[in-house]
């Protein structure tokens, strides 16, 4: 993989480009990691050169930057570097569901699997334009939240346990625009709900130091 000028480097992906088929193609992932998130990287490190952002660590200068218009362009890039570094990891081959303390936390706060299901896909394929469905903790409460363009729980002091890209070039080659079909598979047969598990854990832990 191509090294980046900069602090900041592309992530590699958690599983062969070929391993989330035939859900999601080889050729998505490919232009989605090799060439979007990558983009994304190496504009980040351009903005960021010189400035006191360059020593700090993404989630940082998302939190640090978000609301502020005259740092939207610096926001917009690392925090869509951000963003897919996360997705890529709330992806695996086969899926799951959710087990444990994050099964009990849906099952009491969000209606039970059957109810959330419903409600994150909803906000997913309603979400206007491009952007992300996130599944996120905020004030010791789950919440489903459906963010446009850049949009992180990171820039809402919330911490972020599951998404879903909706931009259309997570879906558009293998889907073109039946959005509905992706987020449903996606949701069905590649969610990582064991990382999702870990990042509650590490919120609660985080939380009692």
């Amino acid at each position: 993989m191509e090294k980046t000028a900069g602090p900041f480097q592309l992530p590699p992906l958690p599983w062969a480009e070929n391993a989330l088929e035939p859900v999601i193609s080889a050729k998505t992932i490919s232009f989605h990691h090799g060439k979007h998130h990558a983009a994304y990287v190496k504009k980040t490190n351009e903005l960021v050169a010189g400035t006191r952002y360059e020593s700090m660590p993404l989630d940082r200068i998302v939190a640090e930057t978000a609301g502020h218009p005259d740092s939207l362009k610096l926001f917009n890039q690392a925090a869509q570097a951000w963003n897919h570094a996360f997705f890529w990891n709330c992806l695996r081959p086969g899926g799951g569901k959710p087990s444990g303390e994050i099964a009990r936390r849906i099952e009491a706060e969000l209606g039970g699997p059957d109810k959330f299901r419903e409600s994150f896909v909803k906000a997913a394929v309603e979400c206007f334009g491009s952007g992300w469905a996130w599944l996120a903790e905020r004030g010791g409460k789950l919440e489903i939240l459906a963010m446009p363009n850049a949009g992180t729980p990171i820039a809402l002091g919330a911490t972020p346990l599951m998404t879903i890209d909706v931009w259309e070039h997570a879906y558009y080659l293998d889907y073109q625009n039946e959005r509905p079909k992706f987020v449903q598979a996606v949701f069905d047969k590649l969610l990582n709900w064991d990382f999702a598990a870990d990042q509650l854990q590490k919120s609660q832990s985080r939380k009692a130091a």
